[in-house]
């Protein structure tokens, strides 16, 4: 028999394929604990229509990140930020990845989660520093940072 796996089944598929499994296994299993359902021919269209959907969508969120991406490395997006400082240029304090992103809402109306920002440590110093941002897989970004001291 013909089936649809609704959810992942290790050793027999994953979500959204087709396969011919045992007659017995597919309806006293699968299908009696909804991991499957029967391959029918309206089934088949739905599923289709389902992954063309989820193309769309995830073409839509490249396009998006694209996007974001030529904003950030345009010359003139710059991130500034106010701290105090010591007489070599260190700050009191450091500058973490969500104040990055809290300021670069406030000056440009550009929402990015923290965690898409690559900041291994906070920053700690005066001056410009360029911090990598995954904005998506394989759309990579770098927003330019100026600290200056207050």
């Amino acid at each position: 028999m013909r089936v649809i796996f609704t959810q992942d089944v290790r050793g027999r598929g994953k979500r959204g394929e087709v396969k011919e499994v045992a007659d017995g296994y597919a309806q006293n299993f699968l299908i009696k604990n909804g991991k499957a359902k029967k391959a029918t021919a309206a089934a088949l269209r739905a599923l289709n229509a389902q992954k063309a959907a989820e193309q769309r969508e995830k073409d839509e969120e490249y396009a998006n990140a694209e996007m974001i991406k030529n904003f950030l490395e345009k010359d003139d997006t710059v991130v500034e930020l106010h701290s105090k400082a010591g007489t070599d240029s260190r700050l009191f304090g450091s500058i973490p990845s969500k104040q990055i992103t809290t300021a670069l809402a406030q000056q440009y109306n550009l929402e990015i989660d923290k965690r898409k920002l690559v900041l291994p440590e906070p920053i700690k110093v005066l001056g410009y520093t360029n911090v990598p941002v995954k904005l998506f897989p394989g759309v990579e970004a770098k927003i330019r940072v100026h600290v200056t001291e207050k």
